[in-house]
């Protein structure tokens, strides 16, 4: 117990010299003159001083200052640093380097003619013809200074360039337990048996496939070397994101001014169908009495083995007994590095009156309209979030761009005298584009953040062109597309509580700017509040919001509220 009781005083005796400060009085001589005296704590800040001085000689072409140190008492410590003489390049050659990897690097060694030896810049080249090897097929690839002389401190030398042996891909091993086509995996991933090894597409396969919502990694990727063939082992499982997910809300039912209206929602989404990739959603929805939606897409990757995507859209809204609007919509979308998507579209969209009764007597042109509209756009999607399908840091932008003829088609209820003067030929132009940002503090606390706009533009604009909002996903506490809007603007704001990994309660608030120029209303500024919270099952996630909203075309009141609640099967 003596023993014991000696030994930790002598460690505490040892711990409080240890965390003793000094003082560091050093001095620059040469050709550089400089002297100060700093604090050090200990003697891994002593080394790193010492060591930021020398490089910053190395940096100016004092290749080797001579280092001297002494101590002074028992708390000081005295550092000199002569400079010696300074180097400089007479010339840098080429050596053995091929045309080829000088173009790809870039690199131009008439720079160095005349300019301090740095060892910095040079190390710079040799990383960046490195990097052209390992992505050529030579990732054994060396580089080294030869033929070096020195005549009055002017330093010259020639590059010597080793490739090493000519790497092959062999072939793609998925070791987990997903059922993903190995063919689909190696042209997703752009890596083929009997291609030139690039370390490139190693690196960006691991955040491709991190892209991919029904793929998750049971393990560390891992590379092997035999016989001059690379092959790669991506331990991988499917991710249970396929779903079925239904929603029942319940809403006053303000046409007869009692009881409740009950709506529905159904969603089907299908990824990656027999282990190839392709998608299929389907989702229909009842969110008032007399209207109902309905959206069908199919996606087809990688056509002819190339980064290209094609997806096909349907989509179709009944409006009450008002119009009708149909829109068909082909997508070919090409995937970029580091997490870009660019996208071009063709899109034809079909509006018709469906209530014509009485339309014969009218002495103004009516709000909707029949119309045909054929426009072409582009659209940008960029991720930076760390999980596709259940982000907790990270952002994701989305932006399109669409213009295109659109036609007025005659409609014999209306009186013909109503067409004249009418432009039957316009050009009409849209973008819309969305902000996503997550925050995570902590293992329990979480912020979602987003911001929607969007812009539409034409001289004959109607009812039925134009932009739908309001609902669960979009501003809440209103009923699904409430809204009808030629620009809008709005912003989520969702703090977060975690409880477990995908589950959460939460609190949110929706404010917004919407425009509606086609009914001459006045500008409207909606706003919401609200609380829920979702919660993961085994086989799924049961979802819950409470909503209250208000507005120019809504009172902020309860028996206005919002009850949104439903279960989202995951298979």
């Amino acid at each position: 117990m003596k023993l014991s009781l000696t030994l930790i005083l002598i460690l505490l005796q040892f711990q409080l010299i240890a965390q003793q400060q000094f003082w560091l009085k050093y001095e620059i001589v040469g050709e550089i003159s400089q002297q100060d005296t700093v604090q050090v704590g200990t003697e891994a800040e002593l080394k790193q001083f010492r060591n930021g001085l020398l490089a910053e000689l190395h940096q100016r072409g004092y290749l080797v200052p001579q280092l001297t140190e002494k101590s002074v008492g028992k708390d000081s410590l005295f550092m000199s640093l002569d400079t010696g003489e300074k180097y400089e390049w007479y010339s840098l050659g080429l050596g053995n380097l091929s045309n080829s990897i000088l173009i790809k690097s870039g690199i131009d060694t008439r720079q160095f003619e005349g300019r301090n030896f740095n060892y910095a810049e040079l190390s710079r080249v040799f990383e960046r013809i490195l990097t052209v090897s390992e992505n050529e097929g030579y990732p054994f690839a060396s580089i080294k200074l030869d033929s070096v002389t020195e005549n009055s401190n002017k330093i010259s030398a020639a590059l010597h360039y080793d490739s090493g042996p000519f790497i092959r891909f062999d072939s793609l091993q998925v070791t987990g337990d997903s059922k993903i086509s190995k063919r689909f995996l190696a042209k997703f991933l752009q890596i083929r048996p009997e291609s030139p090894f690039s370390q490139r597409k190693i690196n960006n396969s691991i955040r491709q496939i991190n892209e991919l919502p029904y793929l998750r990694w049971s393990g560390e990727p891992e590379l092997s070397f035999q016989n001059e063939e690379a092959t790669l082992y991506l331990p991988l499982d499917d991710r249970k994101i396929n779903s079925i997910d239904g929603i029942i809300g319940f809403l006053p039912n303000e046409l007869e001014g009692s009881g409740l209206l009950i709506t529905g929602q159904f969603d089907l989404l299908l990824y990656n169908v027999a282990g190839t990739g392709r998608n299929y959603e389907l989702h229909w929805q009842r969110f008032n009495q007399f209207s109902q939606s309905l959206q069908l897409s199919a996606l087809e990757p990688l056509i002819l083995g190339s980064n290209m995507d094609v997806q096909a859209s349907f989509s179709l809204l009944k409006e009450d007994s008002t119009f009708l609007t149909r829109d068909f919509r082909l997508d070919f979308g090409y995937r970029m590095d580091g997490g870009a998507y660019l996208k071009f579209f063709t899109r034809r969209q079909a509006g018709d009156l469906i209530g014509v009764s009485g339309l014969s007597e009218r002495v103004n042109f009516p709000e909707v309209g029949d119309f045909r509209f054929n426009n072409y756009g582009l659209g940008f999607d960029k991720s930076w979030l760390d999980d596709v399908f259940f982000p907790r840091r990270g952002a994701l932008a989305k932006m399109e761009f669409a213009i295109g003829n659109k036609n007025i088609l005659v409609n014999t209820a209306l009186p013909p005298e109503l067409y004249d003067g009418l432009n039957m030929r316009s050009l009409q132009y849209y973008f819309k584009g969305s902000f996503e940002k997550y925050f995570y503090k902590n293992l329990n606390w979480g912020l979602y953040s987003r911001l929607t706009g969007g812009l539409m533009e034409n001289p004959n604009l109607f009812v039925n062109d134009l932009f739908r909002l309001g609902g669960l996903r979009t501003i809440r506490g209103f009923n699904e597309n409430f809204f009808f809007a030629d620009n809008y603007i709005y912003l989520n704001i969702e703090p977060r509580y975690y409880f477990d990994t995908y589950s959460y309660f939460m609190i949110f608030a929706d404010i917004a700017r919407l425009q509606n120029r086609v009914q001459n209303l006045p500008v409207d500024f909606p706003y919401a509040v609200g609380l829920g919270f979702s919660l993961e099952t085994g086989n799924g996630i049961f979802n819950f919001i409470y909503a209250l909203g208000g507005g120019n075309a809504q009172d902020f009141a309860l028996n206005l509220s919002k009850i949104h609640f439903g279960y989202t099967g995951r298979f």
